[in-house]
């Protein structure tokens, strides 16, 4: 099977520098993609695709020969004008005063912005226009106030905690307990197990998602950019176009584990696949899939970068586990079985 991968990275989205404009033309120029340059800036593609578009001018040489190219400083310039006109900037004018005093407060006197905030509230004579305490942290964090993290104590001495869903989830999909006995036997086809596999677990690193059909045995796997529920749902979805309308017959039912990024895999699959959830600390329940992480850790070591494996190396490891035959199965190969399955479906629609 084809690898997948994308570049969809989970984080608050914050607008682009001149600095990062600048480092956008150098790479550009010098002919990096756009998911390499969004990579290395820690952006999304798309975010790269989109300031290329806005700051790229028509140049008419004396020949007469076009060309377009990438400026940062006409990047810059368009995205300034537009600033303007958008209606949070109007707001940080009408409330210059206050601003003025939340910056003075936070710099001179350690004051944190909800601080400012409620005190400014609490003030019966302070009658002039005020901004929230997040719309206060967004001025900050979008640079366009001379305040840095290194003015907010409290913001530095904290970790933010992760949001959370606070939906369990096996209520997104169906407890392994309601798994029909028909899947328990493996004696039906299109019934698989879903897990992740790290690497060297740091944010930079890529991650593999693997899928291990049960009766088969036969292993899909993709590459990841990141371990995020984002990055899951959009290789599923390659996953689903690869397939086409065979994908319901063949992707009957999955079973996951309680991880965060599992956490959408029902809605991602538009209820096409039946979505199993297996009880919490519980590896057991999926012992398929974590048997095959196993055979892929013999190609690719725990704490090992994943991203320093190519893509074809990844393809290559997958095919060997593929093609071993194996005892349970009466020696045959998965590979074989998945085929002949494939064929049945085939012959069927």
């Amino acid at each position: 099977m084809a690898q997948i991968k994308n570049n969809t990275k989970k984080s608050s989205y914050k607008h682009l520098s001149f600095k990062e404009r600048q480092l956008i033309e150098f790479w550009h120029k010098d002919g990096k993609s756009n998911r390499e340059i969004g990579k290395r800036l820690g952006r999304h593609h798309q975010t790269i695709a989109n300031e290329l578009k806005r700051g790229t001018t028509t140049q008419i040489k004396e020949n007469k020969k076009v060309r377009q190219l990438y400026f940062a400083d006409t990047g810059q310039a368009v995205y300034t004008k537009n600033r303007k006109r958008c209606g949070a900037k109007s707001k940080l004018i009408s409330a210059f005063d206050f601003i003025n005093y939340a910056c003075k407060q936070i710099i001179e006197f350690n004051w944190s912005p909800d601080a400012i905030v409620g005190f400014v509230k609490s003030l019966e004579d302070f009658d002039k226009p005020t901004v929230s305490t997040k719309t206060l942290y967004n001025y900050i964090d979008s640079g366009i106030l001379p305040i840095r993290n290194h003015h907010l104590k409290m913001k530095l001495r904290l970790s933010p905690k992760k949001k959370r869903s606070h939906q369990h989830k096996k209520e997104l999909g169906k407890s392994i307990d309601l798994r029909p006995a028909s899947i328990d036997s493996r004696q039906s086809f299109g019934h698989w197990e879903i897990d992740s596999v790290l690497g060297a677990k740091t944010k930079d690193d890529n991650a593999l998602l693997t899928l291990v059909e049960r009766k088969t045995r036969y292993m899909v796997t993709a590459i990841l950019d990141d371990h995020t529920e984002e990055s899951v749902c959009y290789a599923l979805k390659q996953l689903e176009k690869q397939f086409g309308h065979l994908f319901p017959h063949v992707f009957k039912s999955i079973t996951a584990d309680n991880g965060s990024e599992f956490i959408s895999l029902q809605d991602t699959l538009n209820h096409a696949t039946d979505i199993y959830f297996a009880h919490p600390y519980s590896s057991w329940e999926r012992g398929t899939n974590e048997r095959h992480n196993g055979l892929l850790r013999r190609f690719i070591p725990k704490g090992t970068p994943i991203y320093k494996y190519s893509k074809q190396f990844i393809q290559q490891a997958t095919d060997s586990i593929n093609f071993l035959p194996r005892k349970l199965l009466n020696y045959r190969q998965p590979v074989i079985l998945f085929l002949e399955e494939l064929e049945k479906i085939k012959t069927k629609t």
